[in-house]
């Protein structure tokens, strides 16, 4: 089977740094950027063409035309992949967490996903949690997919993400990005090669990305790279919380620069970026740069 011509999606990269003047950053001396992954392509939402790229290459390496991957009701991942299948001539099926979804109206994020194809599995949370076992698989029809975990992240998305790194590597002292299954901090941090510090904050809470990051970086590039940490202060109580505070944070930072802000990424992630540098966390002189994942619906 050819590879699938990856380059009629036109992917902008690398994508675009933008410098905005910020007192709270000025103030201490030290200057912020925006790495725009968010205008990668405009029908994949945010950052998600790193991860995929190098699944989909895999997945017609291996003959295999059909994806299958999972999520939560608001994943940007599921709608990056039905829409990269849908432009490539890919089958996609999502897994989506939550049996109890299945008879409700679709919502935007996941009307999109099928709008582009994507054929909706909805399965207990208990279920849900076993999803990476062999018989789990078995019964969800996985044995002629490609088969992409949860958030995109694996060895080859971390390896894609690298990318990121490189682009930012002499452009930034600090790089922060918020998480959620960890792949693209993985790549980051190993791009930078420790020409910059990454610091990723979580997105959920629960403490478990340090071990998962670095399982990803092992796998990918035969152990931990990179200058890292994790800072999980900003969660705002878990997946899909937002708190008062963040959308008053949110709300300010786009009335400040005219940048509509995600909120449950990439604010959190400028929110913890923007409190560190309030508690003098950064030195004189450094330059910070927030990765924009992704942009609002």
């Amino acid at each position: 089977m050819t590879a699938p011509d990856l380059a009629a999606l036109r992917p902008h990269l690398p994508s675009p740094v933008e410098e905005v003047a910020d007192e709270r950053f000025a103030r201490r001396g030290v200057r912020l950027l925006l790495k725009r992954d968010d205008l990668i392509h405009p029908r994949l939402p945010g950052n998600k063409w790193r991860k995929l790229e190098p699944n989909l290459l895999a997945a017609a390496a291996q003959g295999r035309r059909t994806l299958l991957t999972f999520g939560g009701a608001y994943s940007n991942h599921l709608r990056a992949t039905a829409a990269a299948g849908r432009l490539l001539g890919f089958a996609t099926i999502g897994v989506v967490r939550g049996d109890e979804l299945a008879g409700r109206p679709l919502n935007r994020s996941l009307a999109r996903c099928a709008a582009d194809g994507m054929e909706l599995r909805f399965v207990d949370r208990a279920t849900y949690r076993r999803k990476t076992e062999p018989e789990v698989l078995a019964a969800l029809g996985a044995g002629d997919c490609f088969v992409v975990p949860e958030g995109g992240s694996n060895a080859a998305a971390a390896r894609g993400c690298a990318a990121l790194g490189a682009e930012l590597r002499g452009a930034a002292d600090v790089v922060g990005v918020a998480c959620g299954t960890g792949g693209t901090l993985a790549g980051l941090a190993a791009g930078l090669a420790g020409a910059g510090r990454a610091i990723g904050f979580p997105v959920l809470r629960g403490g478990f990305l340090t071990a998962e990051v670095e399982r990803l970086q092992t796998e990918a590039f035969g152990g931990r790279r990179g200058d890292w940490s994790l800072d999980d202060r900003f969660h705002c109580g878990g997946y899909a919380r937002v708190s008062p505070g963040l959308t008053a944070f949110a709300d300010d930072f786009t009335a400040r620069h005219g940048v509509p802000l995600e909120r449950l990424y990439v604010a959190k992630a400028l929110h913890g970026l923007t409190t560190l540098a309030e508690e003098g966390s950064f030195a004189p002189g450094t330059t910070v740069a927030a990765v924009i994942t992704g942009g609002p619906e």
